[in-house]
């Protein structure tokens, strides 16, 4: 079996929302969950999307 699409990591800055097997980063405001998205989409190669305005998660294609 090969995996083609999963979650890379999770990023917030409310945890209480999150659930799951992914790493998770949280927080402390919407600028750094920002960087450090963008941070993590290129160390990870992977791609970020914004799920909504506390939450993004890097994805792999």
């Amino acid at each position: 079996m090969n995996l083609e699409k999963y979650i890379l990591a999770v990023i917030t800055t409310k945890s209480n929302k999150v659930a799951g097997g992914a790493p998770t980063f949280t927080c402390d405001s919407t600028a750094e969950m920002e960087k450090i998205a963008a941070n993590l989409e290129a160390i990870l190669d992977g791609i970020a999307h914004g799920l909504s305005d506390d939450l993004y998660i890097i994805v792999k294609h």
